[in-house]
């Protein structure tokens, strides 16, 4: 199967309807069982794109902490989270969807328009939008989200692996690997681990119910 690379064409297409500042938007962390989800928006300059955008996880951690420091200086970025608690309250596509209107809200300048990785548009957008399938896989600014909130999550891990050693939080990044599962069997049960998610979930049942 070919794989293609993202291109500006979704970008170029909004910007002939008028749009001015587009900015494309993706969350990262919906899998992992410890850990906030992460979402970015970012609005490129389309006349200076950063060069090897695609979507991040087809990137090396070194290519994508290179273009995270070119996105930071050729683009207008905005990176926020929904919390562990945020997630168990609502679910985790809704704290997934918080996050992206967060990230949005959080760029320096207001989007008029944004183009959201995914099947399904967050409520109270605050600008019109599209939804697309894959948009990190077809749309550079999108692309570019991907990175920003990949490695912005990546390093968060990193430290909250400091704090909390026996996990492998900075090798795994919350996700269930066999060494997560046995951080948990030994350490038990973090403020960081999401109770609503069935690995937790079975492990603190079991502790009441032994």
């Amino acid at each position: 199967m070919t794989r293609t690379t993202p291109d500006f064409s979704f970008e170029t297409s909004a910007a002939a309807h008028g749009y001015l500042q587009i900015a494309g938007v993706d969350e990262v962390g919906r899998g992992p069982i410890a850990g906030p989800v992460v979402a970015a928006a970012v609005i490129l300059n389309p006349d200076h794109i950063p060069a090897g955008l695609n979507d991040s996880k087809c990137l090396t951690a070194r290519k994508r902490d290179s273009l995270y420091d070119e996105i930071q200086r050729m683009a207008f970025v905005g990176i926020a989270q929904a919390t562990v608690s945020e997630i168990e309250e609502h679910n985790i596509l809704r704290a997934s969807h918080l996050a992206m209107i967060r990230a949005l809200a959080a760029l320096p300048v207001c989007p008029d328009y944004a183009l959201i990785d995914g099947n399904m548009l967050p409520r109270n957008l605050p600008c019109p939008a599209m939804a697309l399938v894959k948009g990190d896989a077809r749309s550079q600014s999108i692309a570019a989200a991907s990175i920003m909130a990949k490695v912005w999550r990546d390093r968060l891990m990193v430290g909250l692996a400091q704090q909390h050693p026996g996990y492998g939080w900075d090798r795994n990044a919350g996700y269930p690997t066999p060494e997560h599962k046995e951080g948990l069997k030994c350490n038990g049960v973090t403020l960081h681990h999401r109770r609503a998610f069935a690995p937790i979930r079975n492990i603190l049942w079991q502790e009441k119910n032994p």
